[in-house]
């Protein structure tokens, strides 16, 4: 297994730098194993709806798990208020960096992570492939 270290930087947009160094590090099978940082916006879609949630900052990251390839991206992002109260949904386009964001993504050798439309659930679900 490898582990890659980044720091985002004020202004970056959470989902589409992963989505970059997905690509810029051809990762075929990763997860965040660990995210501290803040954001002056954040974007989610939460459970069971169809559009995003645009919700002002700044918020403090609580969490960000899940899993990544450069075939797609599926992460939830926790996120808190000044006085503490959370929010929690599917990361979404649009969550800007407001100080930092430090990750740790973990790549698995030796498997690949793709997406296929699955007709119980209509959506790209996950498929791990030797």
């Amino acid at each position: 297994m490898q582990l890659f270290n980044f720091r985002l930087h004020p202004g970056d947009d959470v989902k589409l730098s992963l989505e970059k160094i997905c690509r810029d590090h051809k990762l075929q099978a990763a997860a965040v194993i660990a995210a501290v940082g803040s954001l002056s916006e954040a974007s989610l879609r939460f459970a069971d709806a169809q559009a995003s949630a645009k919700l002002p900052g700044p918020w403090e990251i609580v969490s960000l798990s899940g899993t990544m390839s450069v075939e797609g991206l599926h992460l939830h992002i926790s996120i808190a208020d000044s006085q503490g109260q959370a929010r929690g949904g599917h990361l979404m386009p649009g969550c800007l960096i407001h100080t930092t964001l430090e990750l740790v993504i973990l790549e698995q050798p030796n498997i690949r992570f793709t997406r296929e439309p699955d007709p119980q659930t209509g959506y790209k679900e996950l498929l791990v492939k030797s």
